[in-house]
Parts: C-alpha cells; sequence; structure tokens
C-alpha cells in the first residue's frame, strides 16, 4: 500500500485541515520545517515518505476564492518530471478543470515539471461527463467519493459504472481528527469497486493505522497530520505490508 502525502492550500499557505471544518484551517505548523510555504513542505513530504505522488486540494479554488496558480505551477516546477500532482480544485465540469490546468503549465519554468492528475470531488462535481471527457484526454482521472457524517456530499450522484479506473474514499470529519481511518465506509466503495484502485483519506494517526488500512484492501491512503507530527516516516512507509 502507498502512503500518499497531503498539501492542503489556502490563503498562499500550506494548513492544517480540520475535520474538513475549512474555516478552522491555519497555517501548517510542522515537525518538518519551521515554515508554511507550500514549495519547502511539499519538498518535506516527498523527502519524508519518499513519495512520487502528492495530493494536493486548493482551498482557494474549492471555497471559491481564487485558485492558487502561481503556487500550483511552483509546486510542478519544484517536484520535477518524475512526480504526479493530484489536483482538487474542486473540479464542477471538465471546462474549468482543463483551463486550471493549462493556466498552471503555462506558468511553469522548469521545462520538465511534474504532471497534474485531476481529482473530480463528488462534494463540487455538477457534471460526471467529466470523466469520460477527463479520461478521453489522457488524463487518467480520478474521483473522490466524499462523505460526512457517513452521508455522500454533492447533488451529482455517480454509480459505480461511470467511476475512473482510480476512486479516493474521502471522509473528511476524519481529516486531521486522528479519530483512526473510516473503514467502514472504505469497506462499502471497495465492495462496489471492482478491479478499480481504492485510496483511502483521513484518519491515519500512526503506523498501526496504516497497518489496519492495508489490510483492508486499500492500494493507497492519504495522510497528513501523521506526517507532520513524526507518527509516520519513510521507515513505517516501506515496512512489511505497507511496500508497495
Amino acid at each position: 500500500m502507498q502512503v500518499i502525502p497531503v498539501l492542503d492550500l489556502l490563503d498562499g499557505h500550506a494548513v492544517r485541515a480540520v475535520r474538513g471544518e475549512r474555516s478552522r484551517y491555519r497555517p501548517i505548523q510542522s515537525s518538518l520545517c519551521a515554515t508554511s510555504d507550500p514549495v519547502a513542505i511539499a519538498r518535506a513530504l516527498v523527502a519524508v515518505t519518499g513519495a512520487r505522488t502528492l495530493y494536493v486540494a486548493d482551498l482557494g479554488a474549492i471555497l471559491q476564492r481564487g485558485a492558487h496558480d502561481h503556487a500550483l505551477a511552483a509546486l510542478c516546477d519544484a517536484l520535477g518530471k518524475n512526480s504526479r500532482i493530484w489536483l482538487d480544485a474542486g473540479f464542477t465540469a471538465f471546462a474549468p478543470m482543463r483551463a486550471l490546468v493549462e493556466r498552471v503549465v503555462r506558468l511553469t519554468r522548469s521545462g520538465s515539471p511534474a504532471a497534474i492528475v485531476p481529482v473530480f470531488g463528488t462534494e463540487t462535481l455538477l457534471d460526471i461527463g467529466a470523466i469520460a471527457q477527463a479520461s478521453a484526454c489522457g488524463l487518467e482521472p480520478i474521483l473522490s467519493l466524499d462523505y460526512r457524517g457517513g452521508r455522500a456530499l454533492g447533488s451529482a450522484h455517480v454509480e459505480s459504472a461511470w467511476w475512473p479506473s482510480r476512486v479516493i474514499v474521502m471522509t473528511l470529519d476524519h481529516v486531521g481528527a486522528y479519530a483512526g481511518p473510516d473503514l467502514d465506509t472504505f469497506a462499502h466503495v471497495r465492495a462496489l469497486a471492482g478491479a478499480r484502485e481504492v485510496i483511502g483519506a483521513g484518519g491515519i494517526r500512526d503506523c498501526a493505522d496504516l497497518e489496519l488500512a492495508a489490510r483492508s484492501g486499500a492500494d493507497a491512503w492519504l495522510v497528513a497530520s501523521a506526517i507532520h507530527d513524526g507518527n509516520v516516516g519513510r521507515g513505517d512507509v516501506h515496512r512489511g505490508a505497507l511496500e508497495g
């Protein structure tokens, strides 16, 4: 099982998530480095986990306060061509997703930036046809099935037949909560997913939780707080059942 580090962007800072209650998010205070600068945090997360994929939630875009175009371009430049950024920017449809990705690519400077993989979250998605459109363009989109309080979020119900090859089970009230992973919701989605890759998100406190997640059949899990607090590191990521 892969561990995929998470970076939440808000008002130009990397911030700490608290149960998906975005009004409570504040600039990150991390054991990894003494700054909330997104590029510094991204480099630290990748260094401590050895990950080649970084999940980025652009909360400015999700909250309709403006996407972090320049910060996203800087992240692509900093991580480089061997890395991937899974980007959730509150996409409602294909066209705004494509427009944001194209703006970010134009702003990159390195010549070999990290590739952006769009994440369509059910919390904001309005047009489920966006998934097929993105797939047809070779973007390999990911669908995030967003939940809060045990209920699915969003106005667009996405039948499992429409799911792409990778889906995320995003339990928002477990994010940054140190409540443990929501394995019941994960198991429900896993049973519907067939051969698709299923990625969990939220609740990881330590390596023991990662091992539970791996045994649940997760292909990967999104992690932030436990990494910043020093409870999950490279040694934990690469031991036993977590390898891959």
